[in-house]
């Protein structure tokens, strides 16, 4: 019996939890996703619940290929990122490695190298895989595309292999993206969850070149993308562009809410998507508590290492007036 596992990584989005304990309705302000999704006209056909998904998801891949201007054989599929985290750290990580990852970020990379048999660091000299989320997770630092560009060069001239999380870069700023970049020490994770507001979905895509996604479908388990999930990514795939109009109202939002912030006196880091990290002046279980009585649930950081701070999604403008004035009551 193995005795080693690491513990499990916690998460946002735990609303359905919380309301299962009577805390009633609530405005969930811990899951960064799309409060202005595109509105996609889908409806589950059950006719295809009687057959296996295609493994192999040709008609999916294609779609997405076209999508980004990459071959099909670039692309692979998963349920949710996360599965693709584990599938590709499975594929090219094993005992010995190393795997350089730079706190505050995603605790799944951390999650899944050490699933992998391998070793965290971060240092990267000598690193099998780099890993890096844009825009970050959780401070919202985004890097320019040159940046991430010059990283790779850099990185692979050492035989380090670049895992770009590019999961929020939809509702950020897609001019930063290097999606459409193909590299053998490039590996580059993509999700519909946060996009289209669809986490129940779990749907998450990657790019890399053929040889790095036969690696990793062939360590991703059989079918995991269910028929319902399929269904909706290609018709999402097919409004992808309206995107664009949901990144302009988060915007907006985004400097209400910040200035709104200011006022209260709060320290934040620079926020280039739909998300605020947000240093408070108190212990962060304490000022979550406090909102969760009002009906607010936020992001409780001490899990990635910060003690006093929290991090809150950028919803809609009567919610995020709402976020404010739950913030004014609980603030000293």
């Amino acid at each position: 019996m193995r005795e080693n596992l690491p513990k499990k990584a916690e998460h946002g989005g735990r609303v359905r939890w919380h309301r299962t304990r009577e805390r009633g309705e609530l405005l969930d302000f811990s899951a960064n996703v799309n409060p202005y999704p595109p509105d996609i006209a889908w409806k589950p056909d059950l006719s295809i619940l009687k057959d296996y998904p295609d493994d192999r998801y040709e008609t999916l891949k294609e779609v997405i290929g076209r999508t980004f201007g990459r071959d099909a054989a670039e692309v692979t599929v998963g349920n949710g990122s996360v599965e693709l985290i584990r599938a590709f750290c499975s594929a090219m990580l094993g005992n010995g490695d190393t795997a350089c990852i730079n706190p505050p970020t995603f605790a799944e990379y951390a999650m899944a190298v050490r699933l992998a048999g391998a070793r965290c660091t971060v240092d990267g000299n000598g690193a099998a895989v780099l890993f890096l989320c844009n825009p970050n997770n959780p401070t919202g630092k985004l890097y320019a595309r040159s940046e991430v560009l010059n990283l790779l060069a850099a990185v692979a001239g050492q035989g380090t292999c670049l895992f770009l999380d590019e999961a929020f870069i939809e509702l950020s700023d897609p001019r930063q993206s290097v999606v459409d970049v193909s590299h053998e020490n490039l590996f580059v994770l993509r999700s519909l969850t946060k996009s289209f507001s669809v986490p129940g979905i779990r749907f998450g895509y990657g790019f890399g070149t053929p040889e790095l996604i036969e690696k990793v479908e062939t360590v991703r388990l059989p079918w995991t993308v269910n028929a319902f999930a399929e269904s909706f990514a290609i018709e999402a795939f097919r409004h992808y562009d309206r995107l664009e109009e949901s990144r302009a109202k988060i915007a907006r939002e985004r400097t209400w809410l910040s200035g709104c912030l200011d006022t209260l006196g709060l320290t934040y880091e620079p926020p280039s998507a739909n998300y605020i990290l947000l240093q408070v002046p108190m212990e962060a279980e304490v000022l979550v508590a406090g909102l969760l009585s009002r009906g607010i649930l936020v992001r409780d950081c001490r899990s990635f290492g910060l003690l006093r701070h929290i991090r809150v999604a950028v919803r809609t403008h009567e919610e995020n007036r709402q976020l404010i004035e739950a913030l004014e009551a609980c603030l000293p």
